[in-house]
């Protein structure tokens, strides 16, 4: 069996999870994660990292730090992660949902003027796979309207806008250590504060909406409950072993760009032919090699092209669900039709993309799509 997804061990992982045992704190806020956050900071420029139990989580704190109250409009993707939606939904937000490209599964930034009204707090954009939104317009907008813009840059970790980090380019930004993205360390997250007035706010509800970190820092003689929060932290064993993959990080992305393009030399001749298509990057973009996308003419025959890799041992699997469509909130959408995202919802194939996957695996998942076309 050629699974979709494995969890690899790159450098020290095994060794910092000990030392950080041996250091005597394995609860939150201790020495990997403060190495973490600080490569973070140095390697891409980001203003402040927190650390956090998942990308779910750093959305969620988002939504807190901007206020989002019962009324207030935040427009995303219906193309997307559920947690981008629950985060805002928790705090009492109404979601509203716009299409994405026709070529590519990101937010169409042009259908997002008309949803614009008085009550929108927030554009949440979704950089997809790790391939960048077009920002220029939702900055654009933001700057008009006094909009907060936040991105949902949960497998975007090594991507660019034009030469511009993805992650730093919104007020606020949330990025995935999941096992499934390129960088990992089983569960975890990033909340990455682009805007310095967040934040000192941002770090008492990490810390339960204590002002705990300034105390850790000697800064107050005690903490006390200052604010909403909850218990944002990792433990320092998910922290040790994420900073030696980011130790590695260059090396993971090398291996990535290698596995894509084998991939995309192998299926050219059926890209060529018309049979098929794939995500690719637009100009403005520079990829991180998250994923390797297929784009099939229709369900019917995404599901038969699944369903013979299955028969093979190759295990490849679709994408999100619309979510104006989902059966939570299809009851409650009034808005327009979203072709677009129901078209990539049935469409999409993404074929299977890790560090340990070899060269032989690529080649044999590779004659087998051919074939089965």
């Amino acid at each position: 069996m050629i699974p979709f997804n494995q969890p690899c061990l790159v450098g020290n992982e095994l060794a910092y999870i000990a030392d950080a045992v041996k250091r005597g704190k394995i609860s939150g806020n201790g020495y990997y994660t403060q190495a973490c956050q600080q490569f973070l900071e140095n390697e891409f420029g980001y203003l402040k990292t927190l650390l956090t139990n998942s990308c779910t989580d750093a959305l969620e704190m988002a939504a807190l730090l901007i206020d989002i109250k019962a009324g207030d409009e935040v427009i995303m993707p219906s193309f997307t992660h559920v947690s981008t939606a629950n985060a805002f939904l928790l705090r009492g937000a109404k979601i509203v949902f716009a299409d994405v490209e026709a070529n590519t599964p990101n937010l169409d930034v042009t259908k997002i003027a008309s949803l614009v009204n008085k009550n929108t707090k927030a554009i949440v954009v979704v950089h997809y796979g790790g391939i960048a939104v077009n920002m220029q317009e939702v900055l654009h907008l933001a700057i008009e309207h006094n909009l907060f813009v936040i991105e949902d840059a949960a497998a975007a970790l090594g991507g660019f806008y034009s030469k511009v980090p993805l992650g730093s380019i919104g007020h606020l930004a949330a990025i995935s250590f999941h096992e499934t993205k390129n960088v990992q360390c089983g569960e975890g997250g990033l909340l990455i504060i682009n805007d310095e007035r967040l934040i000192a706010r941002a770090e008492i509800l990490w810390e339960k909406g204590t002002n705990r970190v300034a105390f850790n820092r000697g800064e107050i003689p005690s903490y006390d409950w200052m604010d909403l929060g909850s218990s944002f932290l990792p433990s320092e064993l998910n922290a040790a072993y994420l900073y030696a993959q980011l130790e590695k990080f260059g090396h993971i992305q090398t291996v990535r760009r290698q596995q894509w393009e084998r991939y995309f030399e192998s299926l050219a001749p059926l890209v060529e032919s018309g049979r098929i298509n794939i995500i690719t990057t637009p100009e403005y973009a520079i990829a991180n090699y998250h994923l390797f996308g297929l784009l099939c003419a229709n369900e019917l025959e995404r599901d038969k092209l699944a369903s013979g890799l299955l028969e093979s041992g190759i295990l490849a699997v679709s994408h999100y669900r619309a979510l104006h469509l989902s059966p939570f909130f299809k009851n409650h959408y009034s808005g327009p039709e979203l072709p677009n995202a129901v078209s990539f919802q049935h469409r999409i194939l993404r074929l299977p993309l890790f560090h340990d996957l070899k060269d032989e695996d690529i080649a044999i998942i590779c004659d087998r799509v051919k074939s089965l076309f």
